[in-house]
C-alpha cells in the first residue's frame, strides 16, 4: 500500500455531500449499512445548494417551497441524527475499479479505504470561458454564473453593475434577476440555440418578469477591455452556429457572465474504468445506478445534469439503497436489456434495464432522457427490438426539461431482451426547432 498505509475496511464509502451524496448515504443508512462513510472536500455538506438562496426548491419531494439551503438542511440534519460519518474538507485523489479509494485531508493526511460499495455523487461543474473560444482580451469581469452566485449569496460582493448574460441556463436565468435585485442593469441573456436550456418558469420568473430580453440564436463575437470588461460585441448566427456579419450589436458592460453548461464530475469516474456515456457525459448504469464496474454507483448530477434537486434526490436515495444491497450481498442479478437513443431522444438513462422474473416482485422503472430539439404536439415511443411497448403524447417537450416516461413491472416482465428503443416520433409531433 502506499506509504505503508493499511486501508480502512468500509461497506458503503458515498463521495461527495452535496444532496445527491446526503439522500444515498441517508438510504443506505436506513437499508441497513452500519459502517458507512461519506467524504466531502468543502468545508462543509450540502453542495451547491448553499448557495441558490431562491426558492422553489422541494416542491415534489416535500410539497413545499423552500429555498437551497433550507432543503439541504433537512438531509444535513437526517444525516446527523442517524450518525452518518461525513468527512469534510477531505478531497478524493484516485479510485480504482476494485473500490480502493485514496484520500487526503488537512486533518487526518493521507488515507486509504477499501469499501465492499462506492457511491459517486461529485455533482458537476460550470463550462469556463476557455472551452468558448471567445475572442478579445482577458480582462477582469468575466465570471461563470455560479461565481458570480457564490459572490453574491455567500459573500456579500457585487460582481459588476452593467451585465450581459452569455447562455440561458437556469443559472444564468436566476443570476439574472437576481443581479437585478441587487441594483445591476442586465442589458441581455444571450443564447446560440433556437431555444432556451433553462426551465421555463426561470424564463418568466427571471427575465419576463424583469424586462430582461433573451436573445434566441446570437452569441458573443468580441470582448473589449483591458483591465476591465468594458463591453461586448453580440451578433446573430445562422443555423450552423456561425455569425452573421452585419448584424452586431455592442453592449457597453462591466460583466460577463457564462451561463453556458454544466459539466459532470467524472475524472474520479474514469479512474476506476467505468463505461462512459458520450450523450450524458457520466457513467453508463442499469436501472439500480450500478455502473460498468460491480459495486460502484453513481447519481445526481455527476451522472446526468438534472433540472431539479428533487429528482437528484429521488434518484440518489435508490443508488444508495442498491449499494447497501450490493454491500450485504442481497442485490439480484438477471437478464438485462440495453436502452438506445432513437430519433429526437438524446442521453437517456438508465442505458441498462433489468428484466425481472415472472414471479418476481418488481417496481416500476423511471426513464429520463432530454430531447434533442423542441416539439410540439409530441409522441414519445418505447420500442422492444421493432414491437411498440409503450406509446405517450406530450404537448410540449424541450430541451431545456428533462422528459420522463415509466416503465411498468408488466411491461417489464414481458419485454425480449432485445434492445429498448426510446424515440420521439416527427411524424406524429412537430420539431418547433426553428419556430
Amino acid at each position: 500500500m502506499a506509504n505503508g498505509l493499511q486501508p480502512q475496511a468500509v461497506d458503503v464509502l458515498v463521495i461527495g455531500a452535496g444532496p445527491a451524496g446526503l439522500a444515498a448515504a441517508i438510504a443506505a443508512r436506513e437499508a441497513g449499512v452500519t459502517n458507512l462513510l461519506v467524504l466531502e472536500r468543502e468545508p462543509e455538506m450540502g453542495g451547491i445548494l448553499k448557495q441558490c438562496i431562491h426558492n422553489g426548491f422541494g416542491l415534489h419531494r416535500f410539497q413545499e417551497e423552500l429555498t437551497g439551503p433550507e432543503y439541504a438542511q433537512r438531509d444535513i440534519e437526517r444525516v446527523k441524527a442517524l450518525q452518518i460519518d461525513v468527512r469534510c474538507a477531505t478531497t478524493v485523489l484516485n479510485i480504482t475499479k476494485d473500490r480502493l479509494v485514496t484520500a487526503i485531508s488537512r486533518e487526518r493526511g493521507m488515507q486509504l479505504f477499501q469499501a465492499r460499495a462506492v457511491v459517486l455523487a461529485m455533482g458537476c461543474r460550470e463550462r469556463p470561458r476557455g472551452a468558448l473560444a471567445i475572442p478579445g482580451t482577458r480582462c477582469a469581469g468575466i465570471y461563470s454564473a455560479g461565481t458570480a452566485q457564490k459572490f453574491v449569496n455567500l459573500e456579500g460582493y457585487m460582481p459588476g453593475k452593467r451585465v450581459v448574460i452569455l447562455g440561458s441556463g437556469d443559472i444564468g436565468l436566476i443570476m439574472a434577476r437576481r443581479m437585478t435585485l441587487q441594483g445591476a442593469k442586465v442589458l441581455a441573456c444571450v443564447e446560440i440555440m433556437p431555444f432556451s436550456s433553462g426551465l421555463n418558469r426561470n424564463i418568466v420568473q427571471c427575465l419576463n418578469d424583469y424586462d430582461i430580453p433573451l436573445l434566441l440564436n446570437h452569441t458573443v463575437v468580441d470582448i473589449q477591455g483591458r483591465d476591465r470588461l468594458e463591453g461586448v460585441t453580440v451578433a446573430q448566427v445562422d443555423a450552423k452556429r456561425e455569425p452573421i456579419p452585419g448584424t452586431e450589436t455592442h453592449f457597453a458592460c462591466d460583466t460577463l457572465l457564462l451561463s453556458v453548461g454544466l459539466i459532470p464530475e467524472n475524472e474520479l469516474t474514469r479512474q476506476a474504468d467505468v463505461e462512459m456515456s458520450a450523450a450524458t457525459q457520466g457513467a453508463v448504469v442499469d436501472d439500480a445506478l450500478q455502473t460498468s464496474q460491480p459495486g460502484i454507483f453513481a447519481c445526481g448530477n455527476v451522472l446526468h445534469v438534472h433540472d431539479l434537486v428533487d429528482f437528484v434526490s429521488a434518484e440518489s436515495f435508490k443508488a444508495g439503497k442498491a449499494a447497501a444491497e450490493y454491500a450485504l450481498g442481497s442485490r439480484a442479478d438477471g437478464r438485462t436489456a440495453a436502452v438506445l437513443d432513437g430519433e429526437g431522444v438524446r442521453g437517456a438513462v438508465p442505458q441498462r434495464i433489468r428484466i425481472p422474473d415472472p414471479a418476481e416482485t418488481a417496481s416500476p422503472i423511471q426513464l429520463m432522457f432530454r430531447p434533442s430539439c423542441v416539439f410540439e404536439n409530441a409522441v414519445i415511443r418505447v420500442l422492444d427490438g421493432d414491437r411498440e411497448v409503450l406509446r405517450i403524447k406530450r404537448r410540449i417537450l424541450a430541451p431545456g426539461e428533462m422528459a420522463d416516461l415509466t416503465l411498468k413491472p408488466e411491461l417489464l416482465r414481458a419485454l425480449s431482451g432485445q434492445a429498448l428503443t426510446v424515440r420521439i416520433d416527427a411524424s406524429e409531433g412537430v420539431c418547433a426547432w426553428n419556430s
